[in-house]
């Protein structure tokens, strides 16, 4: 590996581990139980297996990998007690007299949050996009798809294990409305972090080494 590659390696490998030995103790402990756990942590995992295959050809910002590794923490809380019984969301319902435990808005929050980052360097990096309203309309419409496609998993699941199971994961606590509040939350938490985070984002990935002559934000077609 490259000397300034394998720097850069060094913190997302750091995360990796200390992401994997949560997560083993989490399994272990879970009052969910490990099937329920894994529903909301394995797509989680599926995501960051996938780009670290790809990571000789397409290392990610550090930003990037931040976001992955504190999104699968969100999964991973939920997970271990499914999402209507997170302590934490059942300490705001009392606290502040809510009908519903809230985690699973935030959950569905943090799906907008953190994943529009990882597209957006995808587009800037592999695509001619440029930093304007088109790349903008781009994300949001890749993270509502993302927020409904994550319906259809709930739907699917619900349909495909026992009732108990599927009703657990699906966390609508009742609401008929809960499908659409989850994709229009979303929706909210990437455009919210857009424009506060973008500037950051762009410092962080000026930092990540160019690969194969390709700097950040060029195409092969440019680059040629």
């Amino acid at each position: 590996m490259d000397p300034a590659l394998a720097r850069h390696t060094r913190l997302p490998l750091a995360l990796l581990g200390a992401l994997l030995a949560i997560l083993a103790v989490s399994a272990a402990l879970a009052p969910a139980g490990v099937f329920s756990w894994a529903l909301e942590v394995v797509p989680g995992l599926l995501m960051i297996g996938a780009f670290a295959v790809q990571w000789r050809r397409l290392p990610l910002s550090h930003w990037v990998c931040v976001g992955m590794f504190l999104h699968v923490l969100v999964l991973n809380y939920g997970g271990i007690y499914t999402y209507a019984e997170t302590p934490l969301g059942n300490w705001a319902r009392d606290t502040f007299g809510l009908a519903r435990n809230p985690y699973d808005r935030v959950g569905h929050l943090a799906l907008g949050v953190f994943p529009v980052f990882l597209a957006r360097e995808v587009l800037l990096r592999r695509t001619p996009l440029r930093r304007d309203g088109w790349l903008v309309f781009l994300l949001l419409s890749v993270i509502l798809a993302i927020g409904a496609f994550w319906e259809l998993i709930e739907w699917w699941t619900t349909l495909g294990v026992s009732p108990e199971k599927g009703a657990a994961f699906l966390g609508s606590q009742g609401d008929p409305w809960d499908a659409q509040w989850d994709m229009l939350l979303a929706l909210v938490g990437a455009a919210i972090a857009l424009p506060i985070g973008a500037r950051g984002h762009d410092r962080s990935m000026e930092r990540v080494p160019t690969v194969n002559g390709q700097g950040l934000g060029e195409t092969p077609a440019q680059v040629a």
